[in-house]
Protein backbone atom coordinates (compact mmCIF):
# COMPACT_ATOMS: atom_id res chain seq x y z
CA UNK A 1 0.00 0.00 0.00
CA UNK A 2 2.58 2.62 0.69
CA UNK A 3 3.36 2.38 -3.13
CA UNK A 4 0.54 4.58 -3.33
CA UNK A 5 1.23 7.73 -2.01
CA UNK A 6 1.92 10.72 -4.09
CA UNK A 7 4.91 13.19 -3.32
CA UNK A 8 4.02 16.21 -0.96
CA UNK A 9 5.36 19.49 -1.89
CA UNK A 10 8.24 20.54 -0.32
CA UNK A 11 7.87 22.88 2.35
CA UNK A 12 9.51 26.11 1.34
CA UNK A 13 11.31 26.86 4.64
CA UNK A 14 12.71 23.75 5.28
CA UNK A 15 13.98 23.44 1.81
CA UNK A 16 15.48 26.99 2.45
CA UNK A 17 17.43 25.79 5.50
CA UNK A 18 18.69 22.64 3.81
CA UNK A 19 20.05 25.07 0.73
CA UNK A 20 21.36 27.04 3.26
CA UNK A 21 23.53 23.89 4.90
CA UNK A 22 24.46 23.12 1.75
CA UNK A 23 26.32 26.11 0.57
CA UNK A 24 30.02 27.07 1.56
CA UNK A 25 30.29 30.12 1.55
CA UNK A 26 31.47 31.67 4.86
CA UNK A 27 29.83 35.33 4.71
CA UNK A 28 26.14 33.67 3.76
CA UNK A 29 23.43 35.02 5.93
CA UNK A 30 20.21 33.06 7.23
CA UNK A 31 17.30 34.93 7.29
CA UNK A 32 14.93 32.69 6.82
CA UNK A 33 13.92 30.57 8.92
CA UNK A 34 12.20 31.85 11.79
CA UNK A 35 13.87 31.27 15.14
CA UNK A 36 15.59 34.20 17.11
CA UNK A 37 19.12 34.79 17.35
CA UNK A 38 21.64 37.18 19.60
CA UNK A 39 24.44 38.70 17.84
CA UNK A 40 26.48 36.19 17.81
CA UNK A 41 24.55 33.40 16.03
CA UNK A 42 23.14 31.34 18.78
CA UNK A 43 19.42 30.87 19.91
CA UNK A 44 20.11 30.81 23.51
CA UNK A 45 18.60 29.26 26.48
CA UNK A 46 16.84 32.02 28.73
CA UNK A 47 18.38 32.28 32.16
CA UNK A 48 14.99 32.35 33.77
CA UNK A 49 14.26 28.85 31.69
CA UNK A 50 17.81 27.26 32.59
CA UNK A 51 17.45 28.19 36.40
CA UNK A 52 13.50 26.81 36.51
CA UNK A 53 14.90 23.23 34.11
CA UNK A 54 17.35 22.81 37.46
CA UNK A 55 14.64 23.34 39.65
CA UNK A 56 12.16 20.96 38.54
CA UNK A 57 15.13 18.54 37.93
CA UNK A 58 16.20 18.30 41.21
CA UNK A 59 12.68 18.18 42.60
CA UNK A 60 10.68 16.46 39.90
CA UNK A 61 9.78 12.76 41.40
CA UNK A 62 7.52 11.37 38.39
CA UNK A 63 7.39 11.54 34.66
CA UNK A 64 3.67 9.89 34.88
CA UNK A 65 1.22 11.64 32.91
CA UNK A 66 -0.25 14.57 34.09
CA UNK A 67 -4.24 14.76 32.31
CA UNK A 68 -5.45 15.24 29.21
CA UNK A 69 -5.24 18.69 29.03
CA UNK A 70 -2.06 19.01 30.67
CA UNK A 71 -1.29 20.46 33.96
CA UNK A 72 -3.77 22.73 35.09
CA UNK A 73 -1.31 25.37 36.56
CA UNK A 74 0.18 25.60 32.95
CA UNK A 75 -3.40 26.56 31.73
CA UNK A 76 -4.12 29.24 34.75
CA UNK A 77 -0.74 30.92 34.12
CA UNK A 78 -0.86 31.06 30.26
CA UNK A 79 -4.98 32.49 30.19
CA UNK A 80 -3.44 35.23 33.17
CA UNK A 81 -0.20 36.31 30.82
CA UNK A 82 -2.27 35.90 27.47
CA UNK A 83 -5.66 37.22 29.31
CA UNK A 84 -4.91 39.07 32.44
CA UNK A 85 -8.27 39.99 33.75
CA UNK A 86 -10.32 40.79 30.09
CA UNK A 87 -12.60 37.26 30.85
CA UNK A 88 -13.46 35.66 34.29
CA UNK A 89 -11.12 32.36 34.44
CA UNK A 90 -13.95 30.51 34.64
CA UNK A 91 -15.58 31.63 31.19
CA UNK A 92 -11.73 30.24 29.48
CA UNK A 93 -11.43 26.82 28.22
CA UNK A 94 -7.55 25.46 28.04
CA UNK A 95 -5.63 22.76 27.26
CA UNK A 96 -2.01 22.18 26.62
CA UNK A 97 -0.83 21.12 22.78
CA UNK A 98 2.71 20.21 21.15
CA UNK A 99 3.45 24.18 20.37
CA UNK A 100 2.01 26.44 18.93
CA UNK A 101 1.01 24.77 15.54
CA UNK A 102 -0.95 21.99 17.92
CA UNK A 103 -3.00 24.87 19.11
CA UNK A 104 -3.52 25.94 15.97
CA UNK A 105 -4.74 22.20 14.42
CA UNK A 106 -6.55 22.00 17.24
CA UNK A 107 -8.56 25.09 17.47
CA UNK A 108 -9.38 24.25 13.47
CA UNK A 109 -10.84 20.96 14.25
CA UNK A 110 -12.89 22.59 16.81
CA UNK A 111 -14.42 24.67 14.34
CA UNK A 112 -15.09 22.16 11.95
CA UNK A 113 -16.45 20.15 14.44
CA UNK A 114 -18.77 23.01 15.63
CA UNK A 115 -19.90 24.03 12.36
CA UNK A 116 -18.59 21.63 9.40
CA UNK A 117 -19.79 24.19 6.94
CA UNK A 118 -17.57 26.99 8.59
CA UNK A 119 -15.46 29.57 5.81
CA UNK A 120 -12.41 29.81 7.75
CA UNK A 121 -10.79 33.47 7.10
CA UNK A 122 -7.44 34.02 6.35
CA UNK A 123 -5.48 37.19 6.04
CA UNK A 124 -3.53 37.91 2.73
CA UNK A 125 -0.79 36.83 3.40
CA UNK A 126 -0.62 34.84 6.79
CA UNK A 127 1.98 31.71 7.92
CA UNK A 128 2.22 29.01 5.10
CA UNK A 129 1.27 26.43 7.65
CA UNK A 130 -2.38 27.43 8.35
CA UNK A 131 -3.24 27.18 4.88
CA UNK A 132 -1.30 23.86 4.61
CA UNK A 133 -3.16 22.64 7.75
CA UNK A 134 -6.62 23.49 6.67
CA UNK A 135 -6.30 22.36 3.02
CA UNK A 136 -5.25 18.59 4.99
CA UNK A 137 -8.47 19.35 7.09
CA UNK A 138 -10.59 20.10 3.89
CA UNK A 139 -12.08 22.76 4.88
CA UNK A 140 -13.39 26.04 3.42
CA UNK A 141 -10.73 28.72 3.02
CA UNK A 142 -11.53 32.72 1.83
CA UNK A 143 -8.70 35.11 2.55
CA UNK A 144 -9.38 38.76 3.11
CA UNK A 145 -6.82 41.88 2.13
CA UNK A 146 -4.31 42.73 4.76
CA UNK A 147 -0.94 43.38 3.41
CA UNK A 148 -0.57 46.17 1.01
CA UNK A 149 2.34 45.54 -1.36
CA UNK A 150 2.51 49.71 -2.42
CA UNK A 151 2.61 51.13 1.43
CA UNK A 152 4.02 47.51 2.99
CA UNK A 153 1.86 48.42 5.51
CA UNK A 154 -1.85 46.93 6.33
CA UNK A 155 -4.87 48.04 4.14
CA UNK A 156 -6.69 48.72 6.66
CA UNK A 157 -9.92 49.42 4.83
CA UNK A 158 -9.80 46.64 2.19
CA UNK A 159 -9.49 44.10 5.44
CA UNK A 160 -12.69 45.35 6.66
CA UNK A 161 -14.22 45.73 3.90
CA UNK A 162 -13.33 41.81 2.74
CA UNK A 163 -14.46 40.80 6.35
CA UNK A 164 -17.67 42.29 6.15
CA UNK A 165 -18.87 39.32 3.90
CA UNK A 166 -17.91 36.73 6.97
CA UNK A 167 -21.52 35.44 8.20
CA UNK A 168 -22.49 33.93 11.48
CA UNK A 169 -20.76 30.58 12.00
CA UNK A 170 -17.66 31.61 9.94
CA UNK A 171 -14.07 31.48 11.85
CA UNK A 172 -11.69 34.77 11.20
CA UNK A 173 -7.95 34.01 11.57
CA UNK A 174 -5.95 37.04 13.06
CA UNK A 175 -2.12 37.82 14.24
CA UNK A 176 -2.54 38.95 17.69
CA UNK A 177 0.62 40.66 17.34
CA UNK A 178 4.16 40.34 15.13
CA UNK A 179 2.29 39.53 11.84
CA UNK A 180 4.10 36.32 10.20
CA UNK A 181 5.36 37.39 7.01
CA UNK A 182 4.99 41.26 6.47
CA UNK A 183 5.27 42.38 10.22
CA UNK A 184 3.21 44.95 10.30
CA UNK A 185 -0.09 44.78 12.73
CA UNK A 186 -3.14 46.60 12.62
CA UNK A 187 -3.59 50.06 14.16
CA UNK A 188 -5.38 50.06 17.79
CA UNK A 189 -8.12 52.20 16.05
CA UNK A 190 -8.61 49.13 12.91
CA UNK A 191 -8.43 46.58 15.90
CA UNK A 192 -11.33 48.05 17.55
CA UNK A 193 -13.26 48.24 14.03
CA UNK A 194 -12.31 44.54 13.46
CA UNK A 195 -13.50 43.17 17.09
CA UNK A 196 -17.13 45.26 16.50
CA UNK A 197 -17.37 44.07 12.90
CA UNK A 198 -16.55 40.23 13.90
CA UNK A 199 -19.54 40.54 16.73
CA UNK A 200 -21.56 41.99 14.82
CA UNK A 201 -21.44 39.21 11.47
CA UNK A 202 -21.21 36.86 14.12
CA UNK A 203 -18.15 35.35 13.03
CA UNK A 204 -15.58 33.73 15.72
CA UNK A 205 -12.21 35.25 15.77
CA UNK A 206 -9.35 32.70 16.26
CA UNK A 207 -6.22 34.53 17.02
CA UNK A 208 -2.60 33.19 16.62
CA UNK A 209 -0.78 34.79 18.85
CA UNK A 210 2.94 33.28 18.61
CA UNK A 211 5.51 36.35 19.60
CA UNK A 212 3.87 38.21 22.76
CA UNK A 213 6.80 40.07 23.97
CA UNK A 214 8.55 40.71 20.51
CA UNK A 215 6.23 43.45 19.41
CA UNK A 216 6.02 46.32 21.65
CA UNK A 217 6.16 44.37 25.23
CA UNK A 218 4.22 41.84 26.58
CA UNK A 219 1.04 44.02 28.24
CA UNK A 220 1.18 45.46 24.43
CA UNK A 221 1.12 42.77 22.31
CA UNK A 222 -1.81 41.08 24.38
CA UNK A 223 -4.27 43.84 23.72
CA UNK A 224 -5.89 43.30 20.76
CA UNK A 225 -6.27 39.43 21.82
CA UNK A 226 -7.82 40.72 24.82
CA UNK A 227 -10.10 43.17 23.34
CA UNK A 228 -11.17 40.27 20.75
CA UNK A 229 -12.17 37.93 23.87
CA UNK A 230 -13.75 40.67 26.03
CA UNK A 231 -15.91 40.95 23.06
CA UNK A 232 -17.77 37.12 23.42
CA UNK A 233 -16.46 34.07 22.16
CA UNK A 234 -12.78 33.58 20.61
CA UNK A 235 -10.70 30.84 20.00
CA UNK A 236 -6.88 31.73 21.02
CA UNK A 237 -3.47 29.61 19.59
CA UNK A 238 -0.71 30.70 22.15
CA UNK A 239 3.18 29.77 21.65
CA UNK A 240 5.81 29.82 24.39
CA UNK A 241 8.64 28.81 21.68
CA UNK A 242 9.75 32.31 20.94
CA UNK A 243 8.99 34.52 24.05
CA UNK A 244 10.42 31.46 26.10
CA UNK A 245 12.88 29.94 23.52
CA UNK A 246 11.80 26.87 23.69
CA UNK A 247 11.58 25.67 20.56
CA UNK A 248 11.97 22.02 20.57
CA UNK A 249 10.11 21.38 23.73
CA UNK A 250 6.93 22.30 21.60
CA UNK A 251 4.84 24.39 24.18
CA UNK A 252 1.78 25.40 23.30
CA UNK A 253 -1.71 26.18 24.52
CA UNK A 254 -5.38 26.81 22.84
CA UNK A 255 -7.91 28.50 25.08
CA UNK A 256 -11.28 29.24 24.46
CA UNK A 257 -13.38 32.06 25.56
CA UNK A 258 -17.17 31.40 26.02
CA UNK A 259 -20.14 33.37 26.95
CA UNK A 260 -20.66 32.05 30.38
CA UNK A 261 -19.19 29.36 32.14
CA UNK A 262 -21.43 26.19 31.44
CA UNK A 263 -20.31 26.66 28.14
CA UNK A 264 -16.55 27.26 28.92
CA UNK A 265 -17.27 23.56 30.53
CA UNK A 266 -18.64 21.98 26.92
CA UNK A 267 -15.75 23.60 25.69
CA UNK A 268 -13.43 22.55 28.42
CA UNK A 269 -14.26 19.04 27.54
CA UNK A 270 -14.33 18.68 24.02
CA UNK A 271 -10.84 20.13 24.13
CA UNK A 272 -9.79 17.27 26.21
CA UNK A 273 -11.22 15.24 23.72
CA UNK A 274 -9.41 16.43 20.58
CA UNK A 275 -6.29 15.64 22.64
CA UNK A 276 -6.99 12.05 23.33
CA UNK A 277 -7.95 11.37 19.46
CA UNK A 278 -4.89 13.22 17.99
CA UNK A 279 -2.15 12.73 21.05
CA UNK A 280 -3.60 12.13 23.80
CA UNK A 281 -1.48 13.67 26.39
CA UNK A 282 0.00 16.99 25.70
CA UNK A 283 3.75 17.15 26.51
CA UNK A 284 5.04 18.26 29.78
CA UNK A 285 8.24 19.40 30.22
CA UNK A 286 8.28 23.11 28.64
CA UNK A 287 5.22 23.71 29.95
CA UNK A 288 6.71 23.14 33.65
CA UNK A 289 9.30 25.12 32.64
CA UNK A 290 7.00 27.74 32.00
CA UNK A 291 4.97 27.26 35.18
CA UNK A 292 7.90 27.54 37.07
CA UNK A 293 9.21 30.68 35.41
CA UNK A 294 5.71 32.22 35.64
CA UNK A 295 4.95 31.11 39.43
CA UNK A 296 7.81 32.74 40.61
CA UNK A 297 8.60 36.70 41.42
CA UNK A 298 12.61 36.10 40.90
CA UNK A 299 12.62 34.22 37.82
CA UNK A 300 9.60 36.13 36.06
CA UNK A 301 11.37 39.48 36.67
CA UNK A 302 14.50 37.99 34.89
CA UNK A 303 12.73 36.51 31.77
CA UNK A 304 10.56 39.46 31.63
CA UNK A 305 14.04 41.50 31.37
CA UNK A 306 15.92 39.30 29.45
CA UNK A 307 12.90 39.44 26.86
CA UNK A 308 12.75 43.10 27.05
CA UNK A 309 16.71 42.63 25.92
CA UNK A 310 15.83 40.46 22.76
CA UNK A 311 13.17 43.14 21.79
CA UNK A 312 15.11 46.31 22.50
CA UNK A 313 17.73 43.95 20.02
CA UNK A 314 15.98 43.75 17.00
CA UNK A 315 14.49 47.12 17.28
CA UNK A 316 17.67 48.41 17.09
CA UNK A 317 18.49 46.39 13.88
CA UNK A 318 15.52 47.85 12.09
CA UNK A 319 16.82 50.89 13.20
CA UNK A 320 20.71 50.28 11.93
CA UNK A 321 19.24 48.59 8.68
CA UNK A 322 17.20 51.53 8.03
CA UNK A 323 19.47 54.07 8.37
CA UNK A 324 22.12 52.50 6.61
CA UNK A 325 19.53 52.42 3.93
CA UNK A 326 18.84 56.15 4.11
CA UNK A 327 22.61 56.25 3.77
CA UNK A 328 23.47 54.87 0.73
CA UNK A 329 19.90 55.80 -1.41
CA UNK A 330 19.21 59.10 0.13
CA UNK A 331 16.37 58.16 0.90
CA UNK A 332 13.62 57.77 3.61
CA UNK A 333 11.63 54.74 0.89
CA UNK A 334 12.66 52.10 3.46
CA UNK A 335 11.44 53.53 6.73
CA UNK A 336 8.67 51.29 6.76
CA UNK A 337 10.90 48.35 8.54
CA UNK A 338 10.70 50.84 11.58
CA UNK A 339 6.91 50.50 11.83
CA UNK A 340 6.86 46.53 11.17
CA UNK A 341 6.99 44.53 14.79
CA UNK A 342 8.77 41.20 16.13
CA UNK A 343 11.10 39.20 14.23
CA UNK A 344 9.79 39.79 10.48
CA UNK A 345 9.32 42.45 7.59
CA UNK A 346 8.53 41.89 4.32
CA UNK A 347 10.58 43.77 1.94
CA UNK A 348 8.63 44.14 -1.19
CA UNK A 349 11.63 41.90 -3.18
CA UNK A 350 10.37 39.92 -6.45
CA UNK A 351 11.20 36.23 -6.10
CA UNK A 352 13.80 37.16 -8.88
CA UNK A 353 15.26 39.78 -6.48
CA UNK A 354 15.04 36.91 -3.59
CA UNK A 355 17.12 34.53 -5.69
CA UNK A 356 19.64 36.80 -7.13
CA UNK A 357 20.41 37.92 -3.51
CA UNK A 358 21.14 34.67 -2.65
CA UNK A 359 23.45 33.91 -5.64
CA UNK A 360 25.27 36.88 -5.26
CA UNK A 361 25.90 37.67 -1.55
CA UNK A 362 24.57 34.63 -0.06
CA UNK A 363 21.44 35.97 2.15
CA UNK A 364 18.55 33.58 2.65
CA UNK A 365 15.16 34.75 2.66
CA UNK A 366 11.28 33.31 1.96
CA UNK A 367 10.60 33.71 -1.68
CA UNK A 368 8.02 36.40 -0.75
CA UNK A 369 11.41 38.37 0.80
CA UNK A 370 9.73 37.29 4.31
CA UNK A 371 13.16 38.46 6.56
CA UNK A 372 14.03 37.24 9.82
CA UNK A 373 15.14 40.68 11.19
CA UNK A 374 16.81 38.97 14.40
CA UNK A 375 19.07 36.95 12.04
CA UNK A 376 20.85 40.31 11.59
CA UNK A 377 23.74 41.68 13.46
CA UNK A 378 26.15 44.52 13.26
CA UNK A 379 28.00 43.40 10.62
CA UNK A 380 25.41 41.69 8.28
CA UNK A 381 23.12 44.79 8.11
CA UNK A 382 25.38 46.50 5.69
CA UNK A 383 25.50 43.56 3.45
CA UNK A 384 21.80 43.06 3.14
CA UNK A 385 21.67 47.05 2.73
CA UNK A 386 24.11 47.16 -0.24
CA UNK A 387 22.54 43.92 -1.86
CA UNK A 388 18.72 45.46 -1.28
CA UNK A 389 20.33 48.51 -3.06
CA UNK A 390 21.89 46.25 -5.94
CA UNK A 391 19.41 44.55 -7.06
CA UNK A 392 17.11 47.79 -7.11
CA UNK A 393 14.68 47.92 -4.38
Amino acid sequence: MLDQLKDQPADKILSLMAAFRADPRDGKIDLGVGVYKDPEGRTPVMRAVREAEKRIWEQETTKTYTALAGDPAFSDAMVALVLGDAVPRSRVAAVATPGGTGAVRQGFELIRMMNPDAVVWVPEPTWPNHLSILKHLGMTVKGYRYFDEDTLGVDAEGMLADLAGAKAGDAVLLHGCCHNPSGSDPEAGTWEKVAGLLRERGALPFVDLAYQGFGDGLEADARATRALAAGGECLIAASCSKNFGIYRERTGVLMAVSGDDAVATLAQANLAYLNRQNFSFPPDHGARVVTTVLGDAGLRADWEAELEEIRAGMIGLRQQLAAELRRLTNSDRFDFMLSHKGMFSRLGASPEQVEWMRAEHGIYMVGDSRINVAGLNARTVPVLAKAMVEVGL
